[in-house]
């Protein structure tokens, strides 16, 4: 279900009217969205979802009492809030509690656009076969997901905080399968605004990666140099900006930590060309206009130039180290270079090409040391042609290392990785030393 920022406001101001507590606040979320998934030339599947879910959380005398409820019945509604009350009055004082903030000041996040939100079942089902007619004319199997829709988040506090945001989305991905089942490729976007969706851009990539008749190879584990495609980056960087956070540098249990205590903040961690930003006013990746605990967002950069610039900050961290409150970014851009992807290839004597990565972890957060699998179209490259398919490895990274070892970068845009819908740009990137641990030759 989706509600206007009227609507939302309302709501809040009658729960907080209902508590008796010292504070409250409420987290108000929901949304609406088609989904159709596509496989042999044709639908498979249509979902349509609506959903509502209000978090109330009772303050009393420093003790903390949360309930979360589905819908939006007002009787429900009405026991959740005195739920949480009673909740609250059993815990524990909380050490870290602070009163919530009052009212805020917030940019304009321009992540909502009419026309996408109001997108139908057919839209969806032409773009498919947009896509499935790429993999047809190139003689290979279209797998795929198709989604569209909008959703709303508003935060509210019994000191006067309100805070709204909404955003619409569409997102096209495909898996295309070569005819002998033994190879893929794979193409997805996501963005706020149909206009910028391109589906047999999308298809026709997936099928062209798949589409290739060379015997696909195993190649030995080692170091390689590596082209990663710019949905391989995002991924990558999103592991890294997850990690861009002050209390765990402060308590020497980050990447981030100085050794004899304190943070790098302000120390040349990476490359020169790397840089990473974020900013609400945005075109192509915009943050929300609000973070944790409603903190407004600014136009921030965490690494640049390769200089750590900023960690995220929560407010109760932010008053014991007397140092300022940063929200967490969740949307993004890395910065991008001159360098074309297929000049990246022209210039590569022996190197790896990688579409994306899957299933990927943090194995060590001192070392940012992170482990996962290539998926869905690798390439032997050698004296700068692609000569043939590579069946996907296991890698082991350094983030740090990796993001110190860019040889070249190409324009950023926007990708859609596997974990979640952030808003990422990113580029892609020639890179030197890629660690690849061990053979994982699943398509």
């Amino acid at each position: 279900m989706f509600l206007t920022r009227d609507d939302a406001h309302a709501l809040a101001l009658r729960l907080l009217s209902l508590s008796k507590a010292d504070s409250c606040v409420l987290h108000v979320d929901g949304e609406e969205a088609q989904s159709l998934r596509f496989a042999g030339g044709g639908v498979t599947t249509n979902v349509a979802t609506a959903r509502v879910k209000t978090r109330i959380e009772s303050h009393v005398g420093g003790r903390i009492g949360a309930v979360s409820v589905g819908g939006l019945d007002a009787g429900e509604l009405a026991r959740a809030v005195a739920r949480s009350e009673e909740i609250a009055r059993l815990l524990p004082e909380d050490p870290e509690f602070l009163a919530p903030l009052g009212a805020q000041a917030y940019p304009v996040s321009a992540r909502y656009d009419e026309a996408t939100a109001a997108l139908d079942l057919g839209f969806l089902a032409e773009a498919s076969a947009r896509v499935i007619a790429e993999g047809a004319a190139r003689s290979v199997n279209m797998f795929g997901c198709a989604a569209a829709g909008r959703r709303f988040a508003a935060l509210a506090s019994s000191s006067g905080l309100f805070a709204y945001d909404r955003e619409s989305f569409i997102d096209l991905s495909t898996t295309a399968r070569h005819r002998s089942d033994g190879w893929s490729g794979w193409a997805g976007a996501r963005h706020f605004a149909m206009a910028r969706l391109d589906p047999a851009a999308i298809g026709r990539r997936a099928a062209l990666k798949a589409a290739r008749d060379e015997e696909p190879l195993d190649l030995e584990p080692g170091r390689y140099t590596v082209i990663l495609e710019p949905t391989a980056v995002g991924e990558l960087a999103q592991w890294l900006m997850w990690m861009l956070r002050a209390r765990p540098a402060d308590e020497g249990r980050s990447f981030f930590s100085r050794p004899g205590g304190g943070t790098k903040l302000g120390e040349r961690l990476f490359g020169a060309d790397f840089s990473i930003r974020s900013d609400p006013g945005d075109e192509i990746a915009p943050e929300a206009p609000f973070g944790e605990e409603g903190l407004a967002q600014a136009p921030r950069r965490w690494v640049e130039k390769g200089v750590l610039e900023s960690l995220s900050r929560p407010r109760f961290w932010a008053r014991k180290t007397g140092a300022e409150a940063i929200p967490q970014a969740a949307n993004f851009t890395v910065a991008g270079g001159p360098t074309s992807l297929e000049e990246m290839i022209r210039r590569t004597p022996r190197g790896i090409l990688v579409t994306r990565f899957w299933y990927t972890n943090l194995v060590d957060p001192r070392s940012l040391l992170l482990t996962g699998l290539t998926r869905d179209g690798n390439f032997l490259v050698e004296n700068g042609e692609i000569v043939a398919p590579a069946r996907n490895m296991r890698f082991n990274v350094n983030l740090g290392g990796v993001f110190s070892r860019i040889a070249a970068i190409g324009n950023s845009e926007r990708v859609k990785t596997e974990m979640g819908g952030a808003a990422i740009c990113a580029p892609p990137m020639l890179i030197e030393g890629f660690e690849f641990s061990s053979r994982s030759s699943g398509i």
